[in-house]
Order: structure tokens, then sequence, then C-alpha cells
């Protein structure tokens, strides 16, 4: 079987589409560990502390907060559309994801960790570092998931994937527990929070560097030409190939618009609590603990449904698990109420996201991971670019109930085009066959 990447040049030169190498348990295990590492900045930055300290203390609590953190996750989203897609083609030909993914991870790393020196008014300086931090973050994401269909089979994607998921959540509750004792030890301690979390992601990313395998062979370059060149040739084949892959597309339609829904709850639900239900900073942790557990549980589960009945049934259940969340947060009064619906959002996180990236890996042909997965790349990104944008406005013009009740339409809308999807497991891989 060969393990040597697709030439830049021409789409049909891909090996055939499952042709899997053999992997050990070990690989898999630290391919699983980046997801843990990760987790620590998108739930302690992005979801749970960082945007209600932005807020709060940063912008003291200014009318136009939501909208500016919103603008800024926005505005690295931009950046990682126009990078993503070059970067997954040029660490294709170079054979180089894993040491883009451990230079993404550093950068992701610093960025949050020079949190620790932004006070209060200092809100470009705060915006800037997370958005910075955030590219990094969202590239690093992309790098991860094009391993998936190297050390996966049609057969185990979806376990897969959702192992790695629950290792993110427990990476995620790992890191609340840290945050909790550091906030717990005295007046003034957030700043440590940050400091931990950038270090916390860089560490726990180790066993990837150590363990993950690049299998991927460098793609010799034609005279005069350039890596980046050849990158943006192949993406712009890739993007024109795109509609002949039908099933994908379309999916990828699907994913823009119930990723912005979710990406949305990520980054506004710990305001939410604090702004309009007074949860203090304690009771919000609290709260994402929950979460984390439940989206452990939601990972696992439902990556054996998917691996079991199919991926439609795991991502039509979860889908309609969240437009009942979005109803049931918009009309909720009581810490009580948001806690109980944060154990059903916590299942419901965990089993979309894995769902959602093991459909992708069983469309992708493995030689060109680095490709369709910078293509899922752009339209995640082009996603999580819109649901924070949108919400966010919508929280500072209505207030957060109306934003709240307007994202469970994303989750609605992916909804009714993936009812319509064959997922089964046999047209995945004869459409990933295609030449």
């Amino acid at each position: 079987m060969s393990e040597a990447a697709a030439p830049l040049s021409s789409a049909s030169n891909a090996t055939p589409a499952r042709a899997f190498p053999q992997v050990k348990k070990r690989e898999i295990f630290g391919w699983c560990c980046f997801d843990f590492a990760n987790s620590a900045f998108t739930t302690i930055i992005i979801t749970v502390i960082y945007a209600r300290y932005f807020v709060g203390v940063v912008a003291e609590g200014a009318e136009r907060a939501p909208a500016w953190w919103g603008w800024a996750l926005a505005a690295s989203q931009v950046v990682v559309i126009l990078l993503s897609p070059l970067i997954g083609a040029v660490a294709d030909a170079k054979a180089a994801k894993k040491r883009f993914l451990m230079t993404t991870a550093l950068v992701c790393s610093v960025a949050t960790m020079a949190l620790y020196f932004v006070g209060r008014g200092e809100i470009w300086l705060a915006l800037g570092l997370v958005a910075v931090a955030n590219v990094a973050f969202s590239l690093s994401e992309n790098l991860c998931s094009a391993f998936l269909p190297e050390i996966s089979t049609p057969e185990t994607a979806g376990q897969i994937s959702g192992f790695g998921w629950s290792f993110g959540y427990v990476g995620g509750l790992i890191s609340l527990v840290i945050a909790l004792g550091i906030f717990k030890s005295g007046e003034g301690r957030e700043p440590w929070i940050f400091v931990m979390t950038g270090a916390f992601f860089l560490l726990a990313s180790l066993p990837t560097l150590l363990l993950l395998r690049e299998r991927a062979v460098a793609t010799p370059l034609r005279a005069g030409e350039s890596y980046l060149k050849a990158g943006w040739q192949a993406n712009v084949a890739l993007l024109k190939e795109l509609p002949q892959h039908r099933t994908l597309f379309i999916f990828f339609v699907a994913m823009v618009f119930f990723i912005a829904g979710l990406m949305a709850v990520v980054s506004f639900s710990a305001i939410f609590a604090d702004q309009v239900l007074k949860m203090s900073m304690g009771e919000t942790v609290t709260l994402f603990m929950v979460l984390q557990l439940a989206g452990v549980v939601g990972a696992v589960v439902f990556g054996l449904v998917q691996d079991r009945v199919g991926s439609k049934v795991a991502l039509i259940a979860s889908l309609i698990l969240w437009v009942i969340v979005s109803v049931c947060v918009a009309g909720c009064q009581t810490k009580e109420q948001f806690m109980a619906i944060g154990v059903i959002a916590g299942l419901a996180l965990g089993s979309l996201q894995s769902a959602g990236r093991a459909v992708v890996s069983m469309l992708t042909p493995p030689s060109r991971s680095g490709e369709f997965f910078g293509c899922w790349g752009f339209f995640g990104k082009l996603a999580a670019l819109i649901g924070p944008l949108v919400f966010g406005e919508l929280a500072a013009g209505f207030g957060y109930r109306t934003a709240i009740l307007a994202n469970g339409g994303f989750f609605l809308i992916g909804l009714v085009i993936v009812a319509t999807l064959d997922l089964r497991k046999r047209a995945l891989v004869a459409e990933a066959e295609k030449k």
C-alpha cells in the first residue's frame, strides 16, 4: 500500500481512499492527546473564563463588549479561512503536518500566556492576543484532524474520532479543575489561569509529538515551482473538483449552519451565565465541569452509535438535541434550570463534533487528507466567523434570549440539510474513491 502524498498538480493521482497502513494503539493515543491538550485553550479562554473576564474586567462591562468579542473571534476566522486550505496543501506536499501542528500549538500557547499582562481597559491588546491564539488554535485543529484518515478505517472512524473528542473533554475538565484551584487561591489570581492554560496546552501536546507518525512522503517540485504556488494550484483544483463530490459538498454546506450555531454557544454561554443569570465564577466553572463530563459521554456513546448504525442517525439525534437546548435556554430563568440544560448540551456537543469529523474522514482519500481537511477547516471557520458575529450583534442589539432563539435556527437548517443526505458507510467510501 502506498503512503506517498498525491502530486499537488493532479487530483487523479491520489492513492485509493481506503489504503490504510498499520496503526499502533499508542499512535492513536498520541493523536487523541492533542485533543486533550488543545481543549484547555477553547474551554478556558474562548468558553468559560476569559470570555466573561474580558466583558466584565477588561472591557469593564461596556454595552458593546459582547459585539467586540464576537468581532475578534470572527476576524481570527477570516485569517484561518485564508490560510487553512493553503497550509493543508503545503503540509501534504512537504510531508509536514506534524511539524506545522506543533508550531501552531506553540504559537497558541505563547499568545495565551501573554494574556497575563493585559489589564483593565486594554481592550485592543486583549482582543489582539485572543485573535492570534485563536488563529493558531484553529489551524492546529485542522492539522490534527487531517491525521484521522491515516489512523482509521470506515469501520473505526466514528469510534476513534469519538475517543479524540472524549480525550478533549477530559482535558477541558482537568484544566477547569486547575483553574478553579487557582481562582480560589486568592483575589486577583485570574491572570495566572491564562498562564496555566498556555502551559497546559504545550506540555499536554508532547505525546502527540513523540507518538504520532508522519506517513506522507514529500512531493518533489518541478523546476521553478514553489510549495506556495503548488499549494494554491492544488486548492484551486480541489475547489473546482469539490462539486463532483456531491455528498461532501452538501455536508459542508450543512456544517456551515450547525457549526455556526455551535461556535456561538461555545463563545457566549459563559457570558450569558454571567450577564443574565448572574452566576458567580465558581458556579460557572462548576457548570462547565459538568458539561465536560457530559461531553465525554456524548462523544464516546455517539461515536459507537455512528459506527454501528451510521453517521446520519448520530448527526440527526445531536442536531435535534441542539434545537431543544436552544429553545430551553432562551426561556431559562434559574441557575438550576441552566445547569440541567447544560447536561443535555454537553451530550449534544460531543456527539455533533465527533460525528461531523468522522463523516469528513470517511469521504477523504488518505493521500489528500491535508487538502480535504483544509477544506473542512475552510467551511468550519466560515461557520465560526458567522456564528459568534451574528450572536454578538443580536445580543448587543436585542438581548441574549433573542440571540439564543435565533441561534437555534442554525441547528434547524443544518438538520434539514443533513436529513437529505445518504451517509451510509458504503456510499461514503464509494464517493471517497472517486477520481
